[in-house]
Protein backbone atom coordinates (compact mmCIF):
# COMPACT_ATOMS: atom_id res chain seq x y z
CA UNK A 1 0.00 0.00 0.00
CA UNK A 2 2.39 2.78 1.03
CA UNK A 3 5.08 1.03 -1.01
CA UNK A 4 3.08 1.19 -4.23
CA UNK A 5 2.38 4.89 -3.76
CA UNK A 6 6.06 5.48 -2.98
CA UNK A 7 7.15 3.57 -6.06
CA UNK A 8 4.62 5.46 -8.18
CA UNK A 9 5.97 8.79 -6.91
CA UNK A 10 9.63 7.90 -7.40
CA UNK A 11 9.08 6.49 -10.89
CA UNK A 12 6.92 9.46 -11.91
CA UNK A 13 9.62 11.86 -10.70
CA UNK A 14 12.36 9.87 -12.45
CA UNK A 15 10.31 10.04 -15.67
CA UNK A 16 10.07 13.81 -15.25
CA UNK A 17 13.82 14.16 -14.69
CA UNK A 18 14.62 11.92 -17.67
CA UNK A 19 12.36 14.04 -19.88
CA UNK A 20 13.93 17.27 -18.59
CA UNK A 21 17.35 15.88 -19.50
CA UNK A 22 16.24 14.85 -22.99
CA UNK A 23 15.92 11.08 -22.55
CA UNK A 24 12.40 10.62 -23.90
CA UNK A 25 12.62 6.81 -24.13
CA UNK A 26 13.67 6.49 -20.48
CA UNK A 27 10.90 8.93 -19.51
CA UNK A 28 8.37 6.74 -21.34
CA UNK A 29 9.63 3.58 -19.64
CA UNK A 30 9.45 5.15 -16.19
CA UNK A 31 6.07 6.68 -17.01
CA UNK A 32 4.70 3.23 -17.90
CA UNK A 33 6.05 1.72 -14.68
CA UNK A 34 4.63 4.64 -12.67
CA UNK A 35 1.19 4.11 -14.22
CA UNK A 36 1.35 0.42 -13.33
CA UNK A 37 2.30 1.25 -9.73
CA UNK A 38 -0.61 3.72 -9.58
CA UNK A 39 -2.98 0.86 -10.47
CA UNK A 40 -1.44 -1.28 -7.70
CA UNK A 41 -1.87 1.57 -5.25
CA UNK A 42 -5.51 2.01 -6.20
CA UNK A 43 -6.22 -1.70 -5.69
CA UNK A 44 -4.40 -1.91 -2.35
CA UNK A 45 -6.02 1.26 -1.06
CA UNK A 46 -9.49 -0.07 -1.88
CA UNK A 47 -8.74 -3.45 -0.31
CA UNK A 48 -7.57 -1.86 2.94
CA UNK A 49 -10.56 0.49 2.86
CA UNK A 50 -12.80 -2.59 2.82
CA UNK A 51 -10.77 -4.17 5.64
CA UNK A 52 -11.42 -1.08 7.77
CA UNK A 53 -15.16 -1.61 7.19
CA UNK A 54 -15.00 -5.31 8.14
CA UNK A 55 -12.46 -5.21 11.00
CA UNK A 56 -11.43 -1.71 12.05
CA UNK A 57 -9.56 -2.94 15.16
CA UNK A 58 -7.52 -5.54 13.34
CA UNK A 59 -6.80 -3.23 10.43
CA UNK A 60 -5.65 -0.27 12.51
CA UNK A 61 -3.49 -2.65 14.58
CA UNK A 62 -1.93 -4.03 11.39
CA UNK A 63 -1.35 -0.51 10.02
CA UNK A 64 0.30 0.62 13.26
CA UNK A 65 2.42 -2.53 13.36
CA UNK A 66 3.59 -1.94 9.79
CA UNK A 67 4.49 1.68 10.56
CA UNK A 68 6.35 0.69 13.74
CA UNK A 69 8.45 -1.80 11.81
CA UNK A 70 9.17 0.89 9.21
CA UNK A 71 8.45 0.33 5.58
CA UNK A 72 11.53 -0.77 3.73
CA UNK A 73 11.78 -1.06 0.01
CA UNK A 74 13.56 -4.07 -1.53
CA UNK A 75 16.28 -1.69 -2.73
CA UNK A 76 17.54 -1.38 0.85
CA UNK A 77 19.33 -4.68 0.15
CA UNK A 78 21.28 -3.35 -2.84
CA UNK A 79 25.02 -3.78 -2.58
CA UNK A 80 27.76 -3.15 -5.12
CA UNK A 81 30.38 -5.23 -3.35
CA UNK A 82 32.13 -2.13 -2.02
CA UNK A 83 29.81 0.38 -0.38
CA UNK A 84 28.16 -0.97 2.76
CA UNK A 85 25.98 2.17 2.87
CA UNK A 86 24.93 2.13 -0.79
CA UNK A 87 21.20 2.36 -0.11
CA UNK A 88 21.67 5.26 2.33
CA UNK A 89 23.82 7.05 -0.24
CA UNK A 90 21.32 6.32 -3.00
CA UNK A 91 18.49 7.60 -0.78
CA UNK A 92 20.39 10.80 -0.03
CA UNK A 93 20.81 11.47 -3.74
CA UNK A 94 17.12 10.69 -4.38
CA UNK A 95 16.16 13.11 -1.59
CA UNK A 96 18.40 15.88 -2.97
CA UNK A 97 17.16 15.45 -6.55
CA UNK A 98 13.51 15.20 -5.52
CA UNK A 99 13.03 11.66 -6.85
CA UNK A 100 11.66 10.48 -3.52
CA UNK A 101 11.81 12.61 -0.41
CA UNK A 102 10.92 12.55 3.26
CA UNK A 103 8.11 14.94 2.30
CA UNK A 104 6.73 12.32 -0.09
CA UNK A 105 6.78 9.76 2.73
CA UNK A 106 4.92 12.13 5.05
CA UNK A 107 2.44 13.01 2.30
CA UNK A 108 1.74 9.31 1.72
CA UNK A 109 1.00 8.73 5.38
CA UNK A 110 -1.22 11.81 5.50
CA UNK A 111 -3.08 10.64 2.39
CA UNK A 112 -3.68 7.12 3.74
CA UNK A 113 -4.73 8.23 7.23
CA UNK A 114 -7.18 10.66 5.60
CA UNK A 115 -8.43 8.28 2.92
CA UNK A 116 -9.09 5.51 5.43
CA UNK A 117 -10.44 8.00 8.01
CA UNK A 118 -8.21 6.45 10.68
CA UNK A 119 -8.73 9.42 13.01
CA UNK A 120 -12.51 9.04 12.77
CA UNK A 121 -12.68 5.35 13.70
CA UNK A 122 -15.05 4.68 16.60
CA UNK A 123 -15.90 1.64 18.68
CA UNK A 124 -12.29 0.50 18.88
CA UNK A 125 -11.00 -1.63 21.73
CA UNK A 126 -8.28 -0.14 23.97
CA UNK A 127 -5.50 -1.66 21.86
CA UNK A 128 -7.13 -0.36 18.69
CA UNK A 129 -7.40 3.16 20.16
CA UNK A 130 -3.70 3.03 21.07
CA UNK A 131 -2.85 2.01 17.52
CA UNK A 132 -5.10 4.76 16.17
CA UNK A 133 -3.36 7.35 18.37
CA UNK A 134 0.05 6.08 17.29
CA UNK A 135 -0.73 6.21 13.55
CA UNK A 136 -2.42 9.60 13.76
CA UNK A 137 0.42 11.04 15.87
CA UNK A 138 3.11 9.67 13.60
CA UNK A 139 2.61 12.34 10.96
CA UNK A 140 3.88 15.17 13.19
CA UNK A 141 7.05 13.19 13.96
CA UNK A 142 7.63 12.36 10.31
CA UNK A 143 7.19 16.03 9.32
CA UNK A 144 9.99 16.93 11.79
CA UNK A 145 12.22 14.27 10.23
CA UNK A 146 11.32 15.73 6.83
CA UNK A 147 12.71 19.11 7.87
CA UNK A 148 15.98 17.51 9.00
CA UNK A 149 16.25 15.49 5.79
CA UNK A 150 15.81 18.65 3.71
CA UNK A 151 18.62 20.35 5.61
CA UNK A 152 20.94 17.32 5.21
CA UNK A 153 20.16 17.08 1.49
CA UNK A 154 21.68 20.50 0.89
CA UNK A 155 25.03 19.79 2.52
CA UNK A 156 26.06 16.26 1.63
CA UNK A 157 29.60 15.24 0.64
CA UNK A 158 30.55 13.83 -2.76
CA UNK A 159 31.28 10.13 -3.00
CA UNK A 160 31.96 7.78 -5.94
CA UNK A 161 29.11 5.56 -7.12
CA UNK A 162 30.45 2.30 -8.57
CA UNK A 163 27.42 1.71 -10.78
CA UNK A 164 28.04 4.95 -12.67
CA UNK A 165 31.73 4.24 -13.23
CA UNK A 166 32.84 5.72 -9.90
CA UNK A 167 31.53 9.13 -10.84
CA UNK A 168 31.50 11.49 -7.85
CA UNK A 169 27.94 12.26 -6.78
CA UNK A 170 26.90 14.73 -4.12
CA UNK A 171 24.86 13.13 -1.35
Amino acid sequence: MPGSRATFISHRNTARLAKEHGDIKLAQIYGTIAADEKRHETAYTKIVEKLYEIDPNGTVLAFANMMRKKISMPAHLMYDGRDDDLFEHFSAVAQRLGVYTAKDYADILEFLVGRWKVGDLTGLFAEGRKAQDYVCGLLARIRKLEERAQARAKQGPCIPFSWIYDREVQL
